[in-house]
């Protein structure tokens, strides 16, 4: 099979088998395992809704027997009282039991989902990440995972309700006269009728805009917390504070949009269920029949209180719908990040003899239209340091990314081994394969668990050696607790220390093949001494990439190649390139000047 054939069935692959997933993305295919736990929900909404009806139904009877003309039935009267009493005890534990049950499957649901969705972002191509914003993210994986709460947990029991209790009111108000029964209905169809105007076209684009504006508003606060310092440093307050300001105005300004297009709404469908208006259609029917002597005025007790009755569930409704809708809009959200395509995982990995690394005729680009590399022929060698070099934009970092197979080439392939990465599973990749990037990024656990990442079982003897190497170990002694210290903004570490726990991260996991992102960018020329010293102790047969700036990484290597505009334009040994007038002896002489001075102020600081 080509290359070319193997791109385009791994791409089917994983459109194929992201088409069967998202399938059952949809609201009820992710709720469906928990279709029982619903049901129980239900049912023990449905006994303790109509059970709750009892005390109203007792009041409304008794009032009937009291104003009664004849002698009143003692016995009869404690009856109703007694089956008031025990309707009220039956609705308070069934509907316990209820909402109990709805808790417990909402957790249950919303730890499925975050589940899936940590999984499904494990297995993402780290380019997605770079392409969304922190704060977006974060409100799916926390605000949208959250809002299926109501949903769930308060949505089934209120809709019940809502349907129930007016059934089993207006059988019980029919039967006494369906003539006030129709007059008592008035508020509930007036609420009723203006609940389409809530779901039209418009009220719905003003919602999503409304989301869309507070997942803005929720970035600018992230970046703008993150990014205070630098700001503070660069005098660029005033540009972040319009920026943030921006966010929070467009947010006002859709909210009012929201508010002002429902308000209206909402006041009358919340005046047409409030109590006074029930009461107010109530009587005034109630005033006409019982006028006219077509009812009994001890049947006006049970409409005024079941009257009541029957517009809280309505209004509950609503509220429901509501519920409804924003789970929709959450899970659908949800969905979008779950439907993100995953670097396809081979059916039956092939096992790579070696660790020689071969990039072939390698394209790149993250989208259709912009193309990073152009055709990049490679070969890094067991036992070699090649170390990649070129101006800013050059596709250095997209180049050395391809290794760790966190974008797939576009065309051609990079093997292992003599295994397309492609055909490599990923647990045999990152056992062949390390990586330290300048983005450094460390877990909230202890220094020790962060440089165990990648070998959790290794002793502490490893671990202190890799730090050792790293030059990082003097230093993690002075944190409050040395290597068992948690680290947080408490730590105090600087960038560069930071970077070197990275590094012996990198070091502790032994990895045939290592790839370093300008990994001593925030090194100090002492620390970089010492990762290279480190880097020539363990090179033996491995086989080492790294993007470098200073001269003195780049004269360690044993190959250099030039990238400038996403292809490759020179390559060979540091010293040979270096006598010749290419691109190469050009970027070496412009390098001279700042290393010069480095090691000027270096000298000073010694002597000093």
């Amino acid at each position: 099979m080509t290359t070319t054939d193997l791109a385009e069935a791994s791409k089917q692959s994983t459109r194929l088998s992201d088409a069967d997933s998202v399938a059952g993305h949809s609201m009820a295919g992710m709720l469906r395992p928990y279709l029982g736990s619903f049901a129980a929900v239900v049912i023990l909404q449905v006994i303790g809704a109509v059970a709750g009806l009892a005390p109203l139904l007792a009041v409304a009877e008794l009032g009937r027997i009291l104003l009664s003309p004849g002698q009143i039935d003692h016995g009869h009267v404690w009856t109703v009282v007694l089956a008031g009493a025990v309707g009220l005890l039956i609705r308070l534990v069934f509907t316990a039991a209820s909402s109990g049950i709805g808790h417990i499957v909402d957790g249950q649901v919303q730890l499925s989902f975050r589940r899936q969705l940590a999984a499904r972002l494990g297995r993402v191509p780290i380019g997605w990440f770079s392409r969304r914003r922190t704060g977006e993210l974060a409100k799916v994986v926390g605000e949208d995972v959250s809002a299926v709460h109501p949903f769930i947990a308060h949505a089934p029991g209120e809709l019940v309700a809502a349907f129930v209790v007016p059934l089993v009111s207006l059988i019980y108000l029919f039967t006494i006269d369906w003539r006030l029964t129709l007059i008592t209905l008035i508020p509930v169809v007036l609420a009723v009728a203006l609940v389409p105007l809530m779901m039209t076209p418009t009220r719905l684009r003003e919602q999503e805009e409304f989301d869309s504006a507070m997942g803005r508003i929720s970035n600018s606060v992230v970046e703008f917390v993150q990014g205070i310092s630098v700001v503070k440093a660069f005098g660029g307050s005033g540009r972040a504070h319009h920026e943030f300001r921006t966010a929070a105005d467009d947010f006002v300004a859709t909210f009012y949009r929201w508010v002002h297009g429902v308000s209206a709404i909402a006041a009358g469908m919340q005046l047409a269920l409030s109590p006074p208006f029930v009461l107010l259609v109530v009587l005034i029917g109630g005033a006409a029949l019982i006028t006219n002597g077509g009812m009994d005025p001890a049947d006006l007790l049970a409409f005024l209180l079941l009257g009541i009755g029957l517009t809280a569930p309505v209004a509950a409704l609503g509220h429901g719908f509501d519920d409804m809708q924003a789970a929709g809009r959450a899970v659908g959200r949800i969905r979008d990040v779950l439907a993100v395509q995953s670097l396809p995982e081979p059916a039956h990995p092939v096992t790579p003899q070696g660790h020689r690394v071969e990039l072939r005729d390698v394209r790149f680009g993250y989208d259709d239209e912009h193309e990073v590399l152009h055709g990049i022929d490679l070969v890094l060698e067991p036992g070699t340091v090649t170390a990649i070099v070129g101006p800013s934009g050059s596709g250095k970092s997209t180049l050395v990314q391809l290794l760790p197979r966190f974008f797939d080439p576009t065309h051609g392939s990079v093997a292992l081994g003599g295994v397309d990465l492609r055909e490599l599973g990923s647990r045999e990749l990152y056992r062949m394969v390390s990586f330290v990037f300048q983005d450094v990024r460390l877990l909230r656990a202890s220094v020790a668990d962060n440089i165990a990442l990648a070998v959790p079982h290794a002793d502490r003897d490893d671990v202190v050696r890799a730090a050792r190497l790293a030059d990082i170990h003097d230093r993690i002694l002075e944190l409050p607790h040395g290597y068992d210290t948690v680290i947080d903004a408490q730590a105090g570490l600087s960038g560069g220390e930071a970077q070197r726990i990275s590094i012996a991260r990198a070091l502790l996991a032994d990895t045939p093949v290592l790839v370093l992102d300008e990994a001593t960018a925030f090194a100090d020329p002492q620390t970089e001494q010492a990762v290279r010293r480190a880097l020539a102790t363990l090179q033996g047969d491995r086989t080492i990439l790294v993007i470098a700036h200073r001269l003195e990484t780049i004269a360690d290597a044993d190959n250099v190649v030039m990238l400038e505009h996403g292809s490759i334009v020179e390559r060979g040994k540091p010293a040979e390139l270096r006598t010749q007038s290419g691109k190469f002896a050009a970027f070496w002489q412009s390098q001279r000047p700042a290393i010069d001075t480095e090691t000027h102020r270096t000298a000073i600081g010694d002597e000093r």
